[in-house]
Parts: C-alpha cells; sequence; structure tokens
C-alpha cells in the first residue's frame, strides 16, 4: 500500500511535533545518569542516559497511534529490532538524541531523528531537530525539504577550504591518515586552500552540516561492525535527496535502509556530500574501478 499525499504531510506533521516537544526537553536537560547499553564499537554506540529515554517516550506518545491506523512497523534505537519493519509498506525510523557524546559533555552536535522508511528502503519523510540552534529541518519525499518551515536554501559552491565533518572517534581511528591525506589532494584539484576538520558532532549533525556548507561531506569507508545504525542516517537520507545533495554508499548506491542482515550501515561505507561533482571526485579516489 503506498500512502497518499495527504497522508504523508499528516504524518510528516506528527513527526515534526514529535521531534520538536522532544528536542524542547533536551533543551532544557541535563543527564544524571549515564548507561553502557553495550561492550562494543565506538562509546558514542555504547552510551545511553535517561534523556534519550525521555526523548523516546515523548516521541512515540505521538507516532504509536499512528502504527495501527496506518499499519506501520517501528525500529528505534532504544528497543530491540522486533523485525516489524519487514513487513510493514512503511515503518518509523528513531534516533531520540543522535550525538549522546556531545550531550553529555555540553556541546553542540546533537539532534533528535526521525524518519519514515518504506520497506523497499526508501526514505519518504526526514525530521530532524537541532535543540541547540532551535533548528528544524524536514522533508517529504517528493515535497522538497524545508528549514523552519521554508524552503530549503542550498548554499552557492563557493568557498576557499573543503570541509569533513565527522565523529570524535575519526580523530583516533585508523582511517584519518588516509581519508585526510585524499581529501587534502582533492581540495589542492579543486584550487582551494586546504582541508578543515569538524570532529564534534554525531552522524546527524554531521550531514545538517554539510549540507549548510558550500564545500562539505561526511565520509566513512566500508566497514563490518559499526559506523553507524538505520537510525542515524535515515532522516538526513531523506533530507539530503529532497534538497539536490548527495546521501549515498561510497560506491554511489542508495543507503539499504532495510536491510535484513543487521541495522548497522557502514558495510558499503557512507558519503554525504554537497553536491555530485565532489561526490564523483570522492568516490574516483577511494574506488577507482568503480
Amino acid at each position: 500500500m503506498k500512502l497518499s499525499g495527504t497522508v504523508l504531510t499528516k504524518l510528516a506533521d506528527l513527526a515534526i511535533d514529535a521531534a520538536t516537544a522532544a528536542g524542547e526537553m533536551i533543551a532544557r536537560s541535563r543527564p544524571k545518569e549515564i548507561e553502557r547499553k553495550s561492550s562494543g564499537g565506538s562509546l558514542a554506540s555504547q552510551v545511553v542516559t535517561e534523556v534519550d529515554r525521555r526523548s523516546e517516550a515523548i516521541i512515540l506518545e505521538t507516532l504509536n497511534p499512528t502504527l495501527k491506523r496506518f499499519e506501520l512497523g517501528l525500529l528505534t534505537e532504544e528497543q530491540p529490532d522486533d523485525g516489524g519493519r519487514f513487513s510493514a509498506d512503511y515503518f518509523w525510523c528513531i534516533d531520540p538524541i543522535d550525538g549522546t557524546l556531545p550531550f553529555i559533555e555540553g556541546t553542540p552536535g546533537y539532534a533528535v531523528s526521525i524518519a519514515l522508511v518504506r520497506r523497499d528502503g526508501s526514505p519518504t519523510i526526514g525530521v530532524v531537530y537541532d535543540p541547540v540552534g532551535e533548528t528544524l529541518i524536514h522533508a517529504i519525499a517528493g515535497e522538497g525539504a524545508f528549514q523552519n518551515g521554508r524552503p530549503w536554501d542550498q548554499p552557492s559552491p563557493s568557498g576557499t577550504v573543503l570541509s569533513l565533518f565527522t565523529d570524535k572517534s575519526f580523530l583516533s581511528g585508523e582511517e584519518r591518515d588516509q581519508i585526510t591525506s585524499a581529501l587534502e589532494e582533492i581540495a589542492r584539484d579543486m584550487g582551494l586552500t586546504g582541508l578543515h576538520v569538524d570532529a564534534s558532532a554525531g552522524a546527524v549533525m554531521n550531514a545538517c552540516n554539510v549540507l549548510a556548507n558550500p564545500l562539505a561531506c561526511y565520509l566513512k569507508l566500508p566497514k563490518h561492525n559499526g559506523g553507524g545504525s538505520l537510525w542515524d542516517y535515515a532522516g538526513t537520507a531523506c533530507i539530503f535527496r529532497e534538497a539536490g545533495s548527495v546521501a549515498t554508499d561510497i560506491y554511489g548506491q542508495c543507503f539499504a535502509l532495510n536491510r535484513r542482515e543487521s541495522t548497522l550501515m557502514c558495510h558499503r561505507g557512507i558519503l554525504f556530500a554537497t553536491n555530485e561533482m565532489l561526490a564523483q571526485r570522492i568516490r574516483t579516489r577511494f574506488c577507482p574501478n568503480q
């Protein structure tokens, strides 16, 4: 069953209400309890706070009634995956706080992310609320992208540096030298003065920062353990598509946003880029045979 445009608009409005309410609560909160929910992966994937759980509860209070009414599935970071996303025509994909580490540290870089994804993995609605900037970005497939209710205004491709927005774990990771040297070379080839690296945010705000800059990217090379999950990328994938920017795996294929094997997303790498020209340069550098 394909949802009508009217229904998608209604669901997007509900997701906006849910993300905004959760984000406003987050903006007033500081974490009192920090839990370790797993022992593997990066620190960012291991920690959760009581504020994450409160945010999820606020979101679900608004969205739960839509599950039965519209026969939707549900995938949210803080609950086990029940597999309902494989039988429903659409499912909500929710990250109550992406960027928990910046939130714990009291620095910008965290956000609420809600997406509606089709069973085939197509992102259909994307909603991101930044509690620090009090900024809402959303998109509906075929309807465009919006910031605070106004059509998204893409920055003109003018600038002197290439920006890489990435996770804090990048700074101590094995990929750092390989990626930075390649991007510095790309910057030189483009006549830019250099590369600027910002490793202060989580995945959702990294993507939003790429979108807001004239020449920027967020890049992860393929790995089979870690690297982010569906809820980290589903919302911004929809927003990027509607804004005319690039959100693909490193080989240029659409994200597999409903794969059965795992919720992990980095098996084919991650690439967000301001435009296709920059994305193609990055793919040529890292995937020369593609």
